[in-house]
């Protein structure tokens, strides 16, 4: 997955440390979601989020729309800023060459995007169906996949999520 040149994203900068956008960054993050926010409802739909994914980066249709059913975890058919900050953020983390740092400073966050059917729980293949968006090949998800699971029961649990955050951080 790459972002296109020349695209609104193209322009902007996660932190190194924190892997969070500047507050100049989030203001303009927020206005161009506004700009999209054509029904003026606060969120954006299936439509309006392919159309921007499509013109911001490679990703195909079905990658797309992967990406929206898992944003939209209560199948209302839109999306809010705080999904779509988090979507922004995930393509730069990429952008940046900070993917696996981003995972792990935000794990909760990615945890809970991952785990779609709220099990509380991650297998390596939900964890591997989403790997083009950080654009690990399948060796290194395993990897990153193994490093999370520290009881070594190929499922991923909160607390594992809690435990490695903690250890990561330190």
């Amino acid at each position: 997955m790459k972002v296109k040149e020349g695209s609104f994203l193209w322009y902007l900068y996660l932190d190194k440390i924190y892997c969070l956008l500047s507050v100049r960054n989030v203001k303009a993050v927020a206005d161009y979601f506004h700009v999209l926010d054509v029904h003026k409802k606060q969120t954006l739909n299936d439509v309006i989020f392919y159309h921007f994914l499509h013109y911001v980066t490679d990703l195909s249709r079905s990658q797309i729309m992967t990406v929206f059913d898992m944003l939209d975890w209560d199948a209302t058919g839109e999306i809010g800023f705080d999904e779509f900050y988090m979507t922004v953020c995930v393509l730069l983390s990429h952008e940046n060459n900070l993917e696996e740092q981003f995972i792990y400073r935000h794990s909760r966050s990615v945890f809970e995007l991952l785990d779609r059917d709220g099990a509380l729980r991650i297998r390596l293949n939900q964890f591997e169906a989403f790997r083009f968006l950080f654009n690990f090949k399948s060796q290194e998800i395993k990897q990153i996949f193994k490093n999370f699971d520290v009881t070594g029961d190929q499922v991923l649990s909160r607390p594992e999520r809690t435990a490695v955050t903690s250890k990561a951080i330190k």
